[in-house]
């Protein structure tokens, strides 16, 4: 939800691009609020059916394709590329299911692989947005660099305010020559309730879940 809200501040239009989509929420709530021709890139079978039904069940007409982002190939040039990628770093203790492995370790999509592809895929001035583990940003700036993305734009979300940053949002562009712009911080919780910025993104976002087993 706060990777949709930090897309949607961009006001997307375009082709839009959705990678590792999952059921599909970040892209097709962007298809809803904003002029874009989106596609959905999903490696899982189970998770590209359910992108399927979720289209389907919010009639948002989109190209969805089950496979590989790095294998994937468009013809088309991405005006905007989103993603909530799998980030956590393989170091840490790992889930036995393989399902939760893919969605979450960032092994199954390699930092400096993914960002190549990126570039190869967006607009000359195409803007790259996507969330992360906030304590590996350091090797974010050095690999989009690498392909020549220059962040412009970087918030931080802290479960409390007296918590470390658990995730950054980050939005880079194709080509560019900006400085940095940090933004304030986003913090989720305040005591054991949400803040008022994380219920003002719920209520925009007025997703409805259903639980099911995958």
């Amino acid at each position: 939800m706060f990777l949709y809200d930090f897309v949607a501040s961009f006001s997307p239009r375009g082709n839009l691009l959705d990678v590792g989509c999952g059921v599909g929420v970040i892209g097709l709530l962007l298809a809803r609020d904003f002029p874009v021709r989106l596609t959905l890139v999903e490696k899982q079978e189970k998770m590209a059916f359910l992108a399927k039904r979720n289209m389907a069940a919010n009639r948002i007409e989109a190209e969805l394709v089950h496979g590989d982002f790095l294998s994937f190939e468009s013809e088309k040039r991405f005006d905007f590329i989103v993603s909530n990628p799998p980030f956590y770093h393989p170091d840490v203790v790992r889930s036995e299911d393989e399902h939760i492995r893919i969605c979450r370790y960032n092994d199954h999509l390699p930092v400096g692989a993914f960002f190549g592809k990126v570039k190869s895929l967006l607009a000359p001035r195409g803007r790259f947005v996507f969330c992360y583990d906030a304590t590996q940003v350091g090797d974010l700036f050095l690999h989009l660099a690498d392909v020549n993305l220059r962040v412009e734009d970087m918030r931080f979300v802290h479960p409390k305010k007296d918590r470390p940053a658990k995730l950054v949002l980050v939005h880079a562009r194709n080509n560019s020559r900006a400085r940095t712009k940090i933004r304030p911080p986003f913090v989720v919780f305040e005591g054991e309730t949400y803040g008022p910025e994380a219920e003002a993104v719920f209520k925009k976002a007025r997703t409805h879940t259903l639980k099911c087993r995958i």
